[in-house]
């Protein structure tokens, strides 16, 4: 990477040097015009300003008859997500297995990317680079979207000579840690999403429909079923208090997500409750052990050292039971415990887990053993998911059909004993 960077960018710029570079605004430019051959050709440029768009398209002998400004580069909105750093890093490693100097591999990653947000991003990472920092330092700078799997996993392809090796191992751990959480989350979200639209139907029954069933019996002079009275009590009491019903709810969720986000010790609780849910906890479960495993491997078989490769682990996983137990198995290690037996004294890992960890140990392929149980647990997972979504596609259904039928019949119960009095 010292190829890329000239003696002048490597030397520390002063402060208005660097406040110049960081103010500058660069923008995509759309561009259409004819080649050398009079065909018409169009396409997109980042740049800072309208001329150096001409003078690039100059150099190719385009004959420019539109240059139009899209967006700026840097004040484009849109959220950072994981598969946009994913294939940041599967570009960089494609770039850089190429031959391609890292600072021009920023140039044509940029241009390649379309969400403003991780444009902004990789520009920043090119301008501290090409300031002299390396690439790992540069990372460094951005904790909030490169964790410290992805720097380490950087720094140690910087030192070894195989940069593009890291970021491609980068990249398929991403792959695979996304994949496993998209499964959890199916687990999660598919029920709570069904039932709670069961429970808006039913709440919109109560509100809006079984008021006007109310008027048509206050006409029928008979005493009502005890069913259609309860029915009715009910709806008058939705009616009544749904709106603050439903500020309770909202606010619940928020306390909760919002407690679990500011207390350690409140999310230590929450996570510590949901791996005793059945069903879900055991999803939970092995799927903190999967991802655990996986980051440990990947940090591990980079040549990053096993106490700090247990501590990047330790917040790869997702769940606060399991980041303490492994911080506390990374004090064990560097007090000179082996892992397999560190692992053993939390009682919180699979004995599977710890038995694959201690032959990985004594054979000298920790790396390919805790990928091993990565791979078996993440298969778990997905029957564990596929099993969960079978059984409860039936009860949910039983559910909806208690919750809505039962206030149909209920509706439809006097009118029955009307026409059977008739």
């Amino acid at each position: 990477m010292a190829t890329t960077q000239s003696t002048a960018a490597r030397r520390p710029q002063s402060r208005k040097a660097r406040d110049g570079r960081e103010k500058t605004q660069l923008y995509r430019w759309r561009w259409k015009g004819k080649n050398s051959r009079g065909q018409v050709v169009d396409g997109e440029i980042v740049a800072a300003i309208r001329g150096e768009v001409e003078r690039e398209l100059a150099k190719q002998g385009v004959i420019v008859s539109s240059i139009r400004k899209k967006s700026s580069l840097f004040g484009g909105g849109g959220r950072i997500k994981a598969r946009d750093v994913m294939l940041f890093s599967r570009q960089m490693a494609t770039m850089i297995r190429a031959g391609v100097p890292v600072l021009q591999a920023f140039n044509v990653v940029t241009e390649s990317l379309k969400n403003p947000a991780m444009r902004n991003l990789v520009q920043k990472l090119a301008d501290e680079v090409a300031a002299g920092s390396s690439f790992s330092d540069a990372l460094r700078q951005h904790p909030r979207h490169f964790d410290r799997l992805f720097v380490n996993m950087v720094d140690a392809g910087e030192q070894s000579g195989a940069l593009d090796r890291m970021l491609e191992r980068v990249a398929s751990y991403k792959e695979k840690v996304e994949s496993l959480k998209s499964r959890v989350r199916k687990a999660l979200y598919y029920p709570v999403a069904v039932l709670a639209v069961g429970v808006g139907v039913t709440a919109l029954l109560l509100v809006k429909v079984v008021p006007q069933f109310e008027s048509l019996f206050a006409g029928f002079g008979a005493e009502l079923p005890a069913m259609t009275r309860m029915t009715i009590t009910l709806s008058e009491f939705a009616q009544a208090y749904w709106l603050p019903g439903l500020a309770v709810v909202a606010a619940a969720i928020v306390a909760l997500v919002q407690g679990t986000r500011r207390s350690p010790a409140f999310a230590y609780r929450v996570h510590k409750l949901a791996l005793k849910l059945p069903v879900i906890g055991d999803i939970l479960d092995k799927s903190a052990v999967a991802r655990y495993s996986r980051t440990l491997s990947t940090t591990f078989s980079a040549g990053v050292p096993l106490v700090e490769s247990l501590e990047t682990a330790s917040g790869a996983t997702g769940n606060y039971v399991y980041e303490r137990a492994i911080l506390r198995i990374r004090d064990d290690v560097s007090n000179g415990q082996q892992l397999h037996f560190a692992m053993r004294t939390g009682n919180l890992f699979p004995t599977l887990a710890v038995q694959m960890v201690s032959i990985g140990e004594e054979a000298g392929s920790m790396d390919t053993m805790l990928n091993k149980v990565a791979d078996f647990y993440e298969e778990e997972v997905d029957n564990k998911v596929d099993a969960l979504t079978s059984l409860l596609e039936p009860f949910i259904i039983v559910v909806l059909g208690v919750l809505v039928g039962g206030l149909v019949v209920s509706m439809y119960l006097p009118i029955f004993e009307l026409g059977n009095a008739i």
